[in-house]
């Protein structure tokens, strides 16, 4: 699942007038970036899904014959979702009966890390969600054991902790990378948060459920183990620093 449905408020005037997902970085679309990149990874049923713009998303992949991919649409013109309720929403696109992992990935977020290692790692653990950080700076940070299992989170600039007792001083301090492998175990957790916790069909973040449902499922990082280029393009000047590093 590609989510390509943020509105990109931080990317005046060009989201004035068109979707973030297609903003063009190095001479390309982000959205065709990601796509491309998955169906390099041997990713063949791509859920995309659409808000701000998002008739010039659907004529977009219409225009390109969807890459070459099998593309199916999640749309939420009516409200926006976020991450995490875009995903419940797209729940039964994504549902198919198998135990196939699933991909989640940012539009903004481009990247050339090998997604193959990361969906090697997922399956040979069995975890259910594999999230890709970084040592990286940010001012939200997730917080891992020594074998990498997910067990907080803090906001550095406010304090703010989760859980609130969670010590921190011997965890691992990584920031998300934006690109995430879900097993369908997941969506029954996800569903019964949205129905106890935020309400059905309200918006909500996929990382405070990841949170809430530490001790429910197994989440862990992944590091990928040689460099790579990492870009969230989220504002003029992270967009200018990823438009010239992919330059075509």
């Amino acid at each position: 699942m590609v989510f390509a449905a943020g509105i990109g408020s931080r990317l005046k005037p060009y989201t004035d007038f068109h979707p973030k997902a297609l903003v063009p970085v190095g001479g390309m679309p982000a959205l065709q970036r990601t796509l491309l990149k998955l169906k390099d990874a041997c990713v063949n049923e791509v859920v995309v899904n659409v808000h701000h713009f998002g008739c010039q998303i659907r004529e977009f992949l219409h225009d390109n014959d969807n890459f070459g991919l099998d593309v199916r649409i999640s749309d939420e013109t009516e409200l926006l979702l976020d991450t995490g309720g875009g995903l419940l929403k797209a729940a039964s696109l994504l549902e198919d009966g198998t135990n196939e992992p699933i991909l989640l990935h940012n539009a903004d977020i481009i990247t050339d890390f090998p997604i193959s290692d990361m969906q090697v790692e997922h399956e040979r653990t069995g975890t259910d969600v594999s999230l890709l950080v970084a040592n990286r700076e940010s001012s939200r940070q997730l917080y891992f054991s020594q074998d990498m299992g997910l067990k907080g989170w803090c906001n550095l600039t406010t304090g703010k902790k989760c859980p609130e007792n969670c010590c921190l001083n011997r965890l691992l301090p990584m920031a998300f990378g934006g690109v995430h492998i879900i097993s369908p175990t997941l969506f029954p957790v996800l569903r019964k948060y949205a129905n106890d916790v935020v309400g059905t069909h309200a918006p909500f973040s996929i990382i405070p459920f990841y949170l809430w449902s530490m001790g429910k499922l197994s989440i862990k990082g992944h590091v990928p183990p040689m460099a790579y280029r990492w870009f969230d393009v989220g504002t003029p000047e992270k967009l200018a620093l990823a438009d010239k590093a992919f330059c075509v």
